[in-house]
């Protein structure tokens, strides 16, 4: 009779597992950054992994790649369709809307982190569920360039302080949103003289979203951009306030470049954008990105009658790590390993075990028994601190025998001391 092996099941492409020993890294990224959001007055929000697909079409574009082409979206038997979320801007200014954030408070300052989906090919640093820290300040009457200042501010103090090694800032503006209908029909003209040497995705972009030429990656079209004139015609208005914005970054001692052909590639961008780059990612070298959204609450439902401002970025997790090029790795350690030397000393062993757990001592005990050297070799492989013997001697006298993995150190402690004699051996 054949036996059929089971079958061997995969993480997704695309995905990965975070190990254990990593996970103390990834805690360690989620810990500082909400300290420094906090510092800045923005508090966490936690919004749900999917959302009705509308919304992400509606908020990021008909025509952004995102929508086209990464949006992964989830069957479904039910009249609405649901799709998981490729980025944290459009739910968050969902839930300020439904919970009517604007009434209040006068400015909400929110951060988020967590996973977010893209179906796009995989490559460094570029995953199908990756994970991000996003800022988002939403609120009547707040488009002030101290704002925009503030948010690229934090952005590149959670970068320094998360370890990313030189991170380069990139700024330009996009104007009104009046400004962005004058300058996509002067983008067109101009493009239009070099429509034939465009790649074929962006001869289609030239009639949907002529915006998305100007970050084509391949070379030819990156020629043809490079011939534009040195800045997007802005109005007057949006002008100064860019110039403003430039200021309130200089006064700061924030360093960045202004890069006049940086847009982003969804359509609810206007005034402020910005990028911010790391070396050790390969081409696609962002690292993060954010920008001024002012008319997105209108556009999802938010009340016609309020003047709304709203400004954000992300940053991704897994970039930063890679960035930083610290090794993920951290070795895990406890306080205590129980030993029983027998296999009947194993209750008194688990119910010391427990004893220590209570007060906050991180312990652990060989569960399968064995050899005394074995277990010792399970306590080293631990990275224990202390080894705690329960023996036959031990047993009959209501000691342990507490062995100091470090020094080498072995000394007899009565069972009644013996929790708060390695409290203070810890301290």
């Amino acid at each position: 009779m054949t036996q059929h092996m089971p079958n061997k099941f995969f993480v997704p492409r695309g995905t990965s597992d975070i190990l254990p020993d990593a996970v103390p890294q990834w805690e360690a990224i989620e810990s500082k950054a909400r300290k420094i959001c906090q510092s800045y007055g923005y508090r966490e929000i936690r919004t749900p992994v999917f959302e009705e697909t509308a919304l992400f079409k509606r908020s990021l574009g008909q025509t952004s790649d995102v929508v086209n082409k990464q949006l992964l979206e989830l069957a479904s038997s039910t009249e609405n369709a649901y799709a998981l979320r490729p980025e944290g801007t459009a739910s968050v200014v969902r839930s300020y809307i439904e919970n009517s954030l604007d009434g209040k408070e006068g400015l909400s300052k929110l951060f988020y982190l967590g996973p977010m989906f893209r179906g796009e090919r995989p490559q460094k640093g570029r995953l199908r569920q990756f994970h991000q820290i996003g800022v988002e300040a939403i609120g009547p009457h707040s488009t002030s360039p101290f704002l925009d200042a503030e948010i690229i501010a934090l952005a590149m103090q959670l970068l320094k302080e998360l370890g990313v090694k030189g991170p380069q800032l990139r700024i330009n503006s996009l104007g009104s949103k009046e400004d962005k209908a004058n300058i996509s029909v002067w983008l067109r003209g101009e493009f239009a003289k070099h429509k034939n040497d465009l790649c074929e995705e962006c001869q289609s972009r030239f009639e949907r979203n002529v915006f998305r030429v100007l970050d084509c990656k391949k070379e030819g079209c990156r020629k043809v951009v490079a011939t534009l004139v040195k800045n997007l015609p802005l109005s007057d208005e949006s002008q100064k306030y860019f110039d403003k914005v430039q200021l309130s970054l200089k006064s700061i001692g924030v360093a960045f470049e202004v890069s006049p052909h940086l847009v982003r590639g969804l359509d609810y961008y206007t005034h402020t954008v910005f990028e911010i780059t790391a070396e050790g990612l390969g081409s696609q070298d962002a690292v993060g990105a954010g920008g001024r959204y002012n008319g997105l609450v209108h556009e999802l439902g938010g009340n016609e009658k309020i003047d709304y401002g709203a400004i954000g970025f992300a940053l991704g997790m897994e970039r930063i790590i890679l960035a930083s090029g610290q090794d993920a790795s951290v070795s895990a350690h406890i306080d205590a390993y129980v030993i029983a030397m027998k296999e009947e000393y194993q209750p008194q062993a688990f119910l010391l075990l427990q004893q220590l757990r209570a007060i906050g001592i991180k312990a652990d005990m060989s569960f399968a028994g064995g050899s005394m050297k074995s277990q010792m070799g399970r306590a080293n492989k631990a990275n224990a601190r202390f080894a705690l013997i329960l023996g036959e001697d031990e047993i009959k006298a209501q000691t342990v025998a507490l062995k100091d993995m470090q020094a080498g150190v072995q000394e007899i402690l009565a069972q009644a001391n013996l929790v708060e004699g390695i409290k203070d051996r810890l301290k």
